[in-house]
C-alpha cells in the first residue's frame, strides 16, 4: 500500500484514494496545541491533518497504518520544539 504526504491542505488525497481507503466508520483523535493535529482512523487507512502547517498524510494498508502513531508523536514533538524556540527568542515574551 503506501504513505502519501501532501504539503498543503489543498493538495488532499485524490478522489480515487478517498473512495478506496477513506470510507466506513471513523474514529477521530486530536493532538498537539489546541488539538490542531487530527488523526482520523478508517478501517483500511489512517489520515493525519496537521492544521498548524497544513500538511496532510494518508497511511494505507495494515503495515503502513501501524506507522501512524510514530508520525503523530513526531509532529507533536516538532511543534512543541518549534513553539519553544519561538518563545525563547530575544524580544519575544
Amino acid at each position: 500500500m503506501g504513505v502519501f504526504r501532501y504539503e498543503n491542505k489543498y493538495a488532499a488525497p485524490s478522489k480515487e484514494q478517498r473512495e478506496r481507503y477513506m470510507k466506513g466508520e471513523t474514529e477521530e483523535l486530536h493532538f498537539g496545541p489546541d488539538g490542531q493535529i487530527v488523526l482520523v482512523l478508517y478501517h483500511e487507512a489512517a489520515y493525519i491533518k496537521d492544521d498548524i502547517d497544513g500538511v496532510r498524510i494518508l497511511f494505507t494498508g495494515f503495515k503502513d497504518k501501524q506507522k501512524v502513531q510514530d508520525e503523530v508523536r513526531r509532529l507533536v514533538e516538532y511543534h512543541q520544539l518549534k513553539d519553544n524556540r519561538t518563545r525563547t527568542k530575544p524580544g519575544c515574551h
